[in-house]
């Protein structure tokens, strides 16, 4: 069996026929999930991702047909097989033409039922020959989000052949963990993975960065010099922010993927790669294709596949599991005691938009992993590390005296301690403002400035009337 422990979500709202299915699967060696209906296999796909789903063409409510377009709308990669009765293969055979796997008539048998979801899980995932485990390849990327599971069983499936892989996703989303995730889990592994950030470098030395020179083609080349084409040969090199490349090193890049072959800058010789192309962008490629930054035809050979990475406010249900998986690492890397988040600092964390996506976050929970002294990092810590306001409930009376102390203390601070110079600002008479001086246990000698020189001498010699301040 190629796939012994693969996940069959089971839908039919037959108890009986539910029931010996899930036994004849589970005893074949597969992980079965059981539900009676379309409703709760949407549920169910929304916890955890099966490689094939099995349903019932007839049932309560919404029917297979209309589970099938759900799955195939959210998880088009997901083979779906039909059961259907004599009755309704006409509807089965045109449910193929829209692209369900395949179709099984009752009564059929179990020989062929299991040959069908040996099939189905041929095409779901790839041999395991063609890479490593199921966990190591995607062993970076820390999530329980059955979105980005859907995501990553598309890489591990594209990951199997030469196709060109175009990474959609905001700054800070993993576009590059996912690229070095894809190279591992193909037949190249074993070949370098190198990376570049196209906006990041100048155009004058991009082209000699990506393709090479030889010696004396300019100024400064002192020597020849491979490009990372030439180092990325028999692996994969990620054209990270491909979007800011400039449109003069588009056409050179487009020819390089039309011949397989690089012409070092200064020479007149190509030399043959074989490289696998992982581009990656946080731009609206369309809208620059049609505004001319970006020519259609480079973006054709880029895109034959692309896969969308969800923002980390699209996946805050990894928001805990990433916080605490990063505040384990820092605080190994910087020897720190921690053990985890208080749990309104957790709060706080996941209900935060993150504009940086992962990448922010990181940088979240090294700050507070630099700075936090307890065991447990506080709400504090982190609504610091996140720049915004402390929210705090208080009663009335509480509020009240809060601004009370704060206002004292500033009347204190602004009249260097000076009772009737303070009283006079609050509209109160000394008498009364001693009361609220001793009330909030404030003592006015704690506020003088001594010794502190103004323009016309020390503080102490400018006051008028110093027994006030008694």
């Amino acid at each position: 069996m190629s796939s012994p422990k693969a996940r069959i979500l089971l839908v039919d709202d037959d108890p009986d026929l539910l029931r010996l299915l899930s036994m004849r699967l589970s005893a074949a060696g597969y992980h079965v999930s059981a539900v009676p209906s379309a409703e709760a296999a949407l549920s169910q796909l929304a916890v955890e991702r099966p490689q094939v789903v099995l349903s019932d063409v007839r049932l309560p409510g919404r029917d297979g047909m209309a589970l099938f377009d759900e799955i195939h709308q959210r998880h088009p990669s997901l083979p779906v097989i039909l059961l259907t009765a004599h009755g309704t293969i006409p509807d089965a055979v045109n449910a193929t033409a829209r692209g369900v796997f395949g179709y099984l008539t009752k009564p059929y048998e179990p020989r062929e039922l299991l040959e069908k979801v040996e099939q189905a899980l041929a095409v779901a995932a790839p041999a395991p020959a063609a890479g490593p485990s199921d966990e190591a390849w995607r062993s970076e990327i820390i999530s329980r989000s059955s979105r980005l599971a859907e995501l990553l069983a598309e890489a591990r499936l594209v990951a199997g052949s030469d196709a060109s892989v175009l990474l959609r996703g905001d700054s800070g989303t993993g576009k590059e963990m996912l690229a070095r995730a894809i190279h591992r889990a193909s037949p190249r592994a074993k070949k370098p993975f190198v990376a570049v950030n196209c906006g990041a470098i100048p155009e004058a030395l991009l082209e000699s960065e990506l393709f090479g020179h030889v010696k004396g083609a300019f100024t400064d080349a002192v020597a020849n010099h491979k490009g990372l084409f030439q180092a990325a040969d028999g692996g994969t090199l990620l054209l990270d922010e491909i979007g800011d490349m400039p449109p003069a090193l588009q056409v050179k890049l487009l020819r390089v993927l039309q011949e397989r072959a690089v012409r070092p800058v200064g020479s007149s010789q190509s030399i043959s790669v074989d490289v696998r192309i992982v581009s990656a962008t946080h731009r609206d490629l369309e809208a620059a294709m049609a505004s001319g930054q970006f020519r259609e035809d480079l973006y054709w050979r880029l895109n034959v596949v692309t896969l969308s990475l969800p923002t980390l406010a699209q996946r805050r249900e990894d928001i805990p599991l990433l916080a605490n998986h990063f505040l384990h690492k820092l605080a190994a890397k910087y020897h720190r005691r921690l053990s985890g988040f208080a749990p309104e600092a957790m709060k706080a964390l996941t209900a935060a938009a993150w504009p940086g996506n992962v990448r922010q976050l990181f940088n979240v929970v090294e700050q507070v992993c630099a700075l936090s002294t307890t065991p447990l990092v506080p709400l504090a810590l982190v609504q610091r590390a996140l720049r915004v306001p402390g929210v705090e409930v208080l009663t009335y009376a509480e509020a009240k005296e809060r601004f009370e102390r704060e206002y004292l203390v500033g009347l204190l601070k602004l009249t260097d301690g000076n009772v009737a110079d303070a009283a006079r600002l609050a509209g109160r008479n000394r008498t009364e403002f001693y009361r609220l001086l001793q009330k909030n246990e404030l003592t006015p000698g704690l506020f003088k400035v001594e010794g502190v020189a103004g323009p016309a001498g020390p503080v102490a010699e400018q006051r008028q009337g110093g027994d006030d301040d008694e």
